[in-house]
């Protein structure tokens, strides 16, 4: 069992198993354990908690949750990582699994390892960060809180506020689900090797209920998709597009939703986008 991991340890742990960093899985590792701490506090990992990390890398974070959480399940995409992951987490409550995580089905791996309330934790690959986040948002799973690692200007967009340059559509998607908290900032140096972008921690705690009542979430999820697919245009315009609707008609289920016709979609909230879902759909 290794019980200290320091960054030159790291390093040639990694180098005698021959692991070399892919750019096409957006690799970079952290080591310093006072950070890796951080995380794990933003997390709020304790005794009781069961962990799901996706992206372990090579297992530097595992080490420090499983020392904090009763079990932790991570999800490692490179076979080449496997036998550094066997060394560092040797002696660790800790359970590799070796999958694509965008391929994985989320109900079997929360009916085998995980149970209700559990906490996902993970340094995302920058490139694939929302899918996996809608992923997991969109699959019903009764997770706690998602504590994810993502570029700064990913999670300041998760954690935006309606009339801000940095509120989206994943604004939205991520908000009907959960409320977001912006945590512990990282500067590309805590990082091998250093990203080219600074680095930023967000916990996305799950709501009860969603934060709006919609009689048709697909529709709610394409009026909203719709309000931003031009930024410049104004709602009314971006919806005649998507929903090949008259202006007349367009302009008529506006005023029924009680919205001004020329507003754009980065001044609306989730209850603007639901109240036109509700009009659209006659209720």
């Amino acid at each position: 069992m290794i019980e200290k991991l320091s960054g030159q340890e790291l390093k040639q742990l990694l180098q005698k198993h021959g692991f070399g960093f892919s750019k096409s899985l957006g690799q970079n590792f952290l080591c310093d354990e006072r950070i890796l701490g951080m995380i794990a506090d933003d997390a709020a990992i304790g005794p009781e908690d069961t962990v799901l990390e996706i992206g372990p890398g090579a297992g530097t974070l595992t080490r420090v949750m499983a020392r904090r959480a009763k079990k932790v399940v991570a999800v490692e995409i490179d076979r080449t990582l496997l036998p550094v992951l066997a060394e560092t987490l040797d002696g660790f409550n800790a359970e590799v699994i070796n999958a694509d995580f965008l391929q994985l089905d989320t109900d079997e791996l929360y009916r085998l390892r995980l149970c209700p309330g559990f906490k996902l934790v993970a340094n995302l690959p920058y490139y694939i960060t929302t899918p996996i986040i809608m992923k997991l948002l969109e699959s019903g799973l009764p997770y706690k809180s998602l504590t994810v690692l993502v570029q700064r200007e990913v999670a300041q967009r998760m954690a935006a506020q309606p009339g801000t340059p940095e509120y989206g559509s994943l604004t939205c998607a991520v908000q009907y689900y959960c409320t977001a908290r912006l945590q512990s900032r990282l500067p590309a140096s805590c990082f091998f090797p250093p990203p080219k972008v600074e680095s930023r921690v967000i916990t996305l705690t799950r709501r009860d209920r969603p934060a709006v009542d919609v009689p048709d979430e697909k529709l709610f999820f394409d009026i909203m998709h719709a309000a931003f697919a031009m930024r410049r245009k104004t709602f009314a315009n971006n919806l005649m597009t998507a929903f090949s609707l008259s202006r007349p008609d367009a302009m008529s289920l506006l005023e029924r939703a009680g919205i001004d016709p020329g507003i754009r979609g980065e001044k609306l909230s989730a209850e603007d986008f639901a109240r036109v879902c509700r009009c659209m759909c006659g209720t």
